[in-house]
C-alpha cells in the first residue's frame, strides 16, 4: 500500500469587496491629506496597499473618481473633529475655533486649498466640495442656532453669521502652505475674533473657555 504524502496548502485570505473597498478610500484619503489631491494615483494607492494597481482599478475604474471620494472621506472625518456633539454651545462653538487655533485643522486647511484651485477643471470635484461645504456650514449654523435658543448667543442671523466665520477660517487657510511664520495674534486669533464679533460676544469669552477646559 503505497505512502499518501500530506503537503500544507497556503490560503490567502481574500478581503470582502466592501472592506477592500473602503481600505482603498482610507489609503487615498491619507495621500489627499498627507501629500495633496494630485498625488492620489493608482499607483501610489496601490503601493501603500502592497498590491498591483490593477486592483484599484477594479474598484476605481477611473481615477478621478477615486480622487473625489477621497476629497470626501477626508472632508467627512476631519468634520467630526471640529464640531464636537458634547457640551453647551459656546463651549461647542469654543472647541471649534481651539481647533483651528492649534494648528489640528491644517492639513484640512490645505486639502480645502488644494481642492478649491483643482474643482476649476473638475465638475464633479466642484459639486463634491459644494456638498460638504454645505454640511459644514449646516453643522456651524446648528451649533449658532442653539447657542441663541438657550441665551448662550444674542439674537442674530446664524447664516449670516456662519458665512462671516468660514470666511475668516478660509482666509487663514489660504496662507497655509506659506513658509513664513504667521504669529502674529491678529492672524492667530482671526477666526476667534470674527466669531465673537459677529456673535456679539464678549471679546476674549472663547479663549476663556478654550483655556478653561485645557
Amino acid at each position: 500500500m503505497g505512502g499518501v504524502t500530506s503537503s500544507a496548502t497556503s490560503v490567502r485570505t481574500r478581503k470582502r469587496p466592501e472592506e477592500r473597498r473602503e481600505e482603498i478610500l482610507s489609503h487615498a484619503a491619507a495621500i489627499a491629506l498627507d501629500e495633496g489631491l494630485e498625488r492620489i494615483t493608482l499607483r501610489a494607492v496601490a503601493d501603500r496597499l502592497g498590491v498591483r494597481p490593477g486592483l484599484i482599478t477594479h474598484y476605481f475604474p477611473a481615477a478621478e473618481d477615486l480622487v473625489i471620494e477621497a476629497f470626501t472621506r477626508a472632508a467627512v472625518l476631519e468634520r467630526e473633529q471640529f464640531f464636537p456633539t458634547q457640551g453647551t454651545p459656546l463651549q461647542r462653538l469654543a472647541r471649534f475655533v481651539g481647533h483651528i487655533e492649534s494648528g489640528a485643522s491644517l492639513p484640512l486647511a490645505r486639502l480645502w486649498l488644494n481642492a478649491r484651485h483643482l474643482s476649476r477643471f473638475s465638475p464633479a470635484l466642484n459639486e463634491a466640495l459644494d456638498e460638504q461645504d454645505a454640511l459644514d456650514r449646516a453643522r456651524l449654523t446648528a451649533i449658532i442656532d442653539d447657542g441663541i435658543a438657550s441665551g448662550d448667543f444674542p439674537s442674530t442671523d446664524a447664516e449670516v453669521a456662519c458665512i462671516r466665520i468660514f470666511i475668516a477660517v478660509d482666509g487663514g487657510g489660504s496662507y497655509v502652505n506659506s513658509t513664513a511664520e504667521w504669529a502674529h495674534p491678529a492672524h492667530r486669533h482671526v477666526v476667534a475674533d470674527v466669531t465673537e464679533w459677529t456673535l456679539a460676544l464678549e471679546p476674549g469669552i472663547l479663549r476663556a473657555v478654550i483655556d478653561s477646559e485645557d
